[in-house]
């Protein structure tokens, strides 16, 4: 999408076209404009790989302080 508005599509044809806000577009421009396909496939499974670790993170700290509690 961001390639059809590079190519000079009207921003406004393009959210009607895909069904999302102009928000979402620009949202979308300033996160992933100037990167190749593979490279946002990359930073989008490196940003799943970063919740998923914080996850554990937390749920190991919130286990830390229960044994603390406890002792």
């Amino acid at each position: 999408m961001l390639r059809e508005h590079e190519a000079g599509a009207a921003t406004g044809e393009l959210c009607r076209k895909h069904g999302i806000s102009s928000g979402t577009f620009y949202n979308w421009k300033a996160k992933y404009g100037g990167l190749e396909v593979s490279e946002a496939k990359r930073l989008r499974s490196l940003e799943d790989e970063n919740r998923r670790l914080k996850k554990l993170l937390a749920d190991a700290t919130l286990d830390n302080a229960m044994l603390k509690d406890i002792a």
